[in-house]
C-alpha cells in the first residue's frame, strides 16, 4: 500500500503589515509533489481549509518546467485543501507530515497551537516530520508530551537570516525561522555555504531544507525515509 503524506499549507496572504501579497512559495510544493505523488497517497490540509494562497512572486521566480507544469495541470492539489484541525488524532492514518514554505506560515502556522499539537501527535506516533524554507519555523516552539522540544539537541535548517536580509523583509515577518531555530535546537543551526545553495538536514525523522533550493532534495529524502525511493525522479 502506497503510504501516506499530509501536506500543509498556509491559508495566510499577506505579508506582515506592508501592502504585499504573500502566502506558499510554488517550488516548495511542485517538486516535492512531483516526486511523491505517483508513489505517495498525498493529502493537503492549511489552516481555513478551501484554497491555499500561491505567493504570485513565486510564480514569477520559478521558470522551471516541474513548477510551470504544476501550476498549470494541479491546481485542485491548493484550491480544495483540508482543515487543518480535522487531522488531530489522526497521525496513525499517516506516515509523514510535511510543510511546505514560503512567508504565509510565518504569521498562521509558527505559533498555531493545532499545528504544534498535530507535529507532536506525528512526532511521538513514529512518523517523518518535514519542512522546508520559513515552514521549519513551525518546529521552533513545539514541545512533546516530557516538556521538551522537539527540535532540542537537533540538527536543523530553514531559511537564513541572510537570506532573508537579501529579500529585504527581515522586519515584515514576526521573527527569523535561524535564529528560533538556533535557539531551541541548543545552537545546532546548520546551513549552506553559500546563500541560496541547496542544504537538507536529516535527523532521523526530522528533515529539513533551507530554501527553495532545497525542495526537490527535501522531496527526495522523504522519498528515501518513506522507502519508496526508486533514485530519481
Amino acid at each position: 500500500m502506497a503510504p501516506k503524506i499530509l501536506v500543509v499549507l498556509t491559508s495566510h496572504n499577506k505579508l506582515g503589515n506592508l501592502d504585499k501579497p504573500t502566502g506558499w512559495y510554488l517550488p516548495e510544493l511542485a517538486h516535492p509533489y512531483h516526486i511523491l505523488r505517483n508513489k505517495a497517497d498525498i493529502t493537503v490540509a492549511s489552516p481555513k481549509g478551501g484554497e491555499a494562497p500561491l505567493d504570485p512572486a513565486s510564480i514569477e521566480a520559478a521558470k522551471d518546467d516541474v513548477s510551470v507544469n504544476f501550476l498549470k495541470n494541479d491546481e485542485q492539489v491548493w484550491k480544495n485543501t483540508q482543515k487543518l484541525e480535522t487531522f488531530v488524532g489522526k497521525a496513525k492514518d499517516f506516515d509523514a507530515i510535511f510543510y511546505v514554505g514560503g512567508h504565509g506560515p510565518m504569521f498562521d502556522l509558527a505559533d498555531n497551537p493545532t499545528s504544534q499539537q498535530l507535529i507532536r501527535e506525528f512526532w511521538e506516533a513514529g512518523k517523518i516530520v518535514a519542512a522546508v524554507c520559513h515552514a521549519p519555523a513551525v518546529l521552533y516552539n513545539v514541545k512533546l508530551s516530557d516538556g521538551s522540544l522537539l527540535v532540542a539537541g537537533k540538527e536543523v535548517t530553514a531559511f537564513t537570516n541572510a537570506e532573508e536580509e537579501q529579500m529585504g523583509l527581515s522586519k515584515a515577518v514576526p521573527f527569523l525561522p535561524e535564529d528560533a531555530l538556533q535557539k531551541a535546537s541548543g545552537g545546532r543551526f546548520v546551513k549552506a555555504a553559500e546563500l541560496w545553495g541547496e542544504k537538507v538536514v536529516v535527523q532521523g525523522r526530522l528533515i529539513t531544507g533551507q530554501n527553495p533550493a532545497s525542495a526537490t532534495g527535501v522531496g527526495k529524502a522523504i522519498a528515501k525515509a518513506l522507502g519508496i525511493d526508486s533514485g530519481s525522479s
